[in-house]
């Protein structure tokens, strides 16, 4: 067999083991973004929930106290700016990543990602805290209420 013939099929099957590798290179490359795409649009979803539903336990919380005027007054307007800074803030995420994240880097991405996980892990407790102290509310509701029946 001509030796020439060899090295030209040699190289044939370099050169296509090469296209397959960065082939395979770049749809893992496109796949990690997209999950990373897909996992900051989720993220934005929870999160938002999570300030939603802070926020009507604490519009129900003040609620309470403003039927009870035994118990203890609480800055309303404070927490409710509060949310409001974390509902804007998600907005801008939210524009960051329509506007930019199609386009960013994977670190960029990647960091986006763990900022919207390290908010929701600082709210988790904060909800968490405010369930408890809306039982704690209802409960004290309910006592006054059966006092001021009994008297």
């Amino acid at each position: 067999m001509n030796p020439y013939l060899i090295l030209g099929i040699a190289a044939l099957i370099i050169i296509a083991a090469a296209l397959v590798g960065m082939t395979l290179a770049y749809r893992r490359r496109a796949d990690r973004r997209a999950l990373s795409l897909h996992r900051l649009l989720e993220l934005a979803d929870r999160l938002e929930g999570d300030l939603k539903t802070c926020r009507a336990g604490l519009q129900q919380a003040h609620a309470v106290m403003s039927l009870n005027p035994d118990l203890p007054a609480s800055s309303e307007q404070e927490a409710r700016h509060a949310i409001d800074a974390g509902l804007r803030s998600l907005l801008a995420q939210r524009i960051w990543i329509r506007d930019t994240a199609p386009t960013a880097s994977q670190e960029e991405l990647d960091k986006a990602v763990a900022s919207m996980n390290d908010t929701r892990d600082r709210l988790r407790p904060l909800l968490a805290a405010l369930d408890r102290a809306q039982h704690e509310l209802d409960s004290a509701m309910r006592e006054h209420l059966r006092r001021e029946h009994d008297a």
